[in-house]
């Protein structure tokens, strides 16, 4: 698969956690816009309707506008925009600011921005709404429109798709020369570093006295601005930094990735680090590297957080289907009950709320912390996790050690058009007696030992099989196992 496929593939994986069915323009069999509940992506350039064009933004941007204002039952809102250091970044800052202020709104512009930065922004800022200008972890050629409640939280499914309809509708009324909002420009990176130092449970005392030496990777966006800030807050003095520089011109797949951190891997040996930091462009993500080069793995981030958080406050946990169960395994430990939701950063965001949990996130090293905000904030995480390294005092491999190994086989197959991927998976869920069956996110079955779980795409006709074991082999040979038999029922 080469490189642009393998991000179409990847793109369609990220959107395929969203509750609502994606609406996708194809050119040369290439997925180059797609609309979801939690916004706009695409990449630059190209037909209307077919890439991410300026037009494209100016209707979406006023789309969502307008349902604020009706939602609000007022013209005069109030947004907050923010955005990556993709390249595209300042052009897509101006459409969508000056779309909005078209619209009537006023915006506070926090610029070079990371996506859980505008979500306590939007708050503190009494604003309507949200807009952050991010891929997320997909190449530079992409770029999105992330949409924001009042709450700073990604907007529901109902007004997702009021969005949609309101863009195409031919409904949207800019405002008249008297009354144009107005755009304001602040910074929120003091204030986000300030409101990480006050949680309860992060000790900068501890971590200064840890006197660590790390490594970072930024991946050249915004990361490479933010994390260096944070960690000095911290009381971190040895920083040594490789593709900080946000300039957009992504250095290496910027998905925080194994197979994407070599070079962070051989910093950390050649300068004996006791770990390496690694961010996804927006900063939502978070992952390491052990001192002695291993990846820690980013099904980990949220399991070794959370141990540290419930440690202190126990209380109950959620992750996504598809995330491992050392969650469960810890959250068991110290206590509490673990909830598994659909997937999706607002599937589990609903759950944590439903069940009051105490932390929560999904394996991709998402950790949602709700003393902060719910939402993947990598900072908070990054700074709940030195708290727990430094107060452990073990190594990055040790700490890792410490924790139930589990490994996860990612696979998929491939249907024809005309089958009813339902169907084949309503009888697929009676096939496993001695299994826990979960359908609430197509069917996952719970062995003593293992997990698989299948899900549709919403964008091809594949079923994705997601399987977890205590190695890689047995995951493997788990997942093939229920291939075979999802293959025997669809008759292929």
């Amino acid at each position: 698969m080469n490189e642009s496929k393998g991000s179409v593939e990847r793109i369609a994986n990220y959107f395929d956690c969203e509750p609502l069915t994606l609406r996708i323009q194809k050119s040369n069999y290439q997925v180059t816009l797609i609309k979801s509940i939690s916004g706009i992506r695409g990449t630059i350039g190209g037909p209307e309707n077919e890439g991410l064009t300026p037009i494209d933004v100016v209707k979406f941007t006023a789309a969502f506008c307008a349902l604020i204002q009706k939602k609000n039952n007022v013209s005069k809102v109030k947004v907050v925009v923010g955005r990556d250091a993709r390249i595209s970044g300042n052009m897509i800052n101006s459409l969508v600011c000056n779309t909005l202020v078209g619209m009537g709104a006023d915006v506070i512009d926090v610029g070079l921005s990371t996506t859980p930065t505008v979500e306590i922004a939007v708050p503190n800022e009494k604003a309507h709404a949200g807009i952050i200008l991010t891929a997320s972890h997909n190449p530079s050629q992409w770029n999105a429109l992330k949409l924001l409640n009042e709450k700073g939280e990604f907007i529901s499914a109902d007004e997702g798709a009021e969005v949609l309809r309101l863009a195409s509708s031919g409904e949207v009324s800019f405002a008249d020369v008297h009354s144009l909002g107005t755009v304001s420009e602040t910074s929120y990176l003091d204030f986000h570093i300030s409101h990480i130092l006050q949680l309860r449970l992060v000790d900068k005392s501890a971590i200064e006295a840890a006197n660590l030496h790390v490594a970072v990777d930024a991946v050249n966006s915004s990361g490479g601005v933010y994390v260096p800030a944070l960690l000095k807050a911290l009381g971190v003095q040895h920083v040594e930094t490789i593709y900080c520089e946000p300039n957009g011109h992504f250095p290496h797949n910027p998905e925080p990735l194994p197979e994407h951190l070599a070079d962070l891997s051989k910093l950390v040996q050649e300068k004996q680090c006791h770990m390496g930091i690694v961010v996804d462009p927006d900063v939502d993500r978070l992952a390491f590297v052990c001192e002695d080069g291993s990846v820690f793995g980013e099904e980990y981030t949220l399991v070794a957080v959370a141990d540290y958080v419930l440690s202190r406050n126990p209380g109950n946990t959620v992750s996504n289907l598809s995330s491992t169960r050392a969650l469960r395994d810890v959250t068991l430990h110290h206590g509490g009950i673990y909830t598994a939701s659909a997937v999706g950063e607002v599937n589990v965001v609903a759950a944590m709320k439903q069940t009051g949990a105490t932390i929560g996130g999904e394996g991709n090293g998402g950790v949602i912390y709700p003393e902060t905000h719910y939402g993947r904030d990598a900072l908070a995480g990054l700074a709940l996790f030195l708290t727990h390294y430094a107060e452990k005092k073990l190594s990055m491999t040790a700490l890792r050690d410490s924790y139930p190994r589990y490994e996860i086989s990612k696979n998929k197959i491939e249907l024809r058009d005309d089958m009813d991927v339902d169907a084949i998976l309503g009888k697929v869920q009676t096939m496993y007696p001695d299994a826990e069956v979960n359908t609430i996110d197509g069917v996952k079955f719970d062995f003593p030992d293992g997990w698989v779980h299948l899900r549709k795409s919403n964008t091809e006709p594949i079923v994705r099989v997601i399987a977890e074991h205590t190695n890689r082999e047995k995951a493997d040979a788990l997942a093939q196992e229920v291939i075979r038999t999802v293959k025997e029922v669809a008759g292929i």
